[in-house]
């Protein structure tokens, strides 16, 4: 299973320094995410629909940074 995978990956010591790196990393963007947007669950009940949505939102997500960072280098 996908939980046995993790715990097998997490027992070396590349892959507990790789887990690490994600509350830097990734953890801030689901925060973001979360918070800042309000999103905090899929509205389409199978996987297909909801990798979809994700898609979306990290779509905009990068998006949104891209634009704010086109307007910090204009001002």
């Amino acid at each position: 299973s996908a939980t046995e995978q993790m715990e097998r990956k997490l027992l070396t010591k590349r892959g507990s320094e790789e887990y690490k790196k994600r509350s830097q990393t990734i953890e801030p963007v689901f925060g973001q995410i979360k918070s800042c947007r309000g999103i905090d669950s899929f509205y389409g009940r199978e996987l297909h629909a909801a990798k979809g949505e994700w898609n979306l939102i990290c779509g905009t997500h990068n998006l949104l940074k891209l634009f704010a960072m086109t307007q910090a280098v204009r001002n």
